[in-house]
């Protein structure tokens, strides 16, 4: 009995060519958008971490000098004024009262306060020690926050406190963005974080970055 040849009914089913090219193209694009969305990404934050960090070395360079913003002329820290003395020693409402007036205008909390702001403000312009940075700069904004304590509708002689959001004022954002740096590595764009994470230090103690 001959033997019929059917090898001619598969010819034109298999296609594996166009399947695989149009799989390879689709995984190219996809890939490459999600570059882009990182590289925006990446970008932003870097943006955020620099605009962020001009907000506490100016604070550190206004109090020192008294550019007359929010340190009138002549009464900077280099003339003899205290950074501290006239914000702690107003603060009328919340259960540290009392606390932040014993603080108001002691050298200690002076130094403290300026190098926070000075060290904060370097390490997020530069995109250097940012877990550091977001530390001390949470710290800092939760005693801010005390200080101010938003939850107040009045002071303690009955006039309004003018607290427009008893929980989240920009004391909060700040914190949190200080934190959303720090996690996300956001000192590697248009910043030294590459640099400073393979000093060998700071590739010992992965704290320090």
């Amino acid at each position: 009995m001959a033997v019929q040849d059917h090898s001619h009914r598969h010819v034109g089913f298999h296609l594996p060519f166009p399947r695989r090219t149009g799989s390879a193209s689709g995984s190219a694009t996809a890939a490459s958008e999600t570059t882009v969305t990182g590289s925006i990404a990446a970008h932003a934050l870097a943006g955020l971490r620099i605009l962020l960090g001009f907000v506490f070395l100016w604070a550190f360079l206004d109090k020192t000098f008294g550019f007359g913003y929010a340190t009138p002329s002549g009464k900077g820290w280099i003339d003899g004024g205290s950074p501290t003395k006239g914000f702690l020693s107003s603060v009328a409402a919340g259960p540290m009262k009392g606390t932040f007036h014993s603080w108001a205008g002691d050298t200690w909390a002076d130094w403290l306060f300026m190098l926070g702001l000075l060290g904060i403000g370097v390490a997020l312009i530069a995109g250097i020690g940012l877990r550091l940075a977001a530390v001390a700069g949470t710290a800092m904004m939760a005693l801010m926050w005390m200080a101010e304590w938003p939850p107040a509708k009045h002071l303690a002689d009955g006039t309004p406190s003018m607290s427009t959001n008893p929980f989240a004022d920009y004391h909060v954002l700040y914190a949190v963005a200080l934190i959303a740096l720090a996690a996300a590595g956001a000192g590697a764009t248009w910043g030294l974080g590459r640099i400073w994470a393979r000093l060998p230090l700071v590739s010992r103690n992965h704290w320090l970055r």
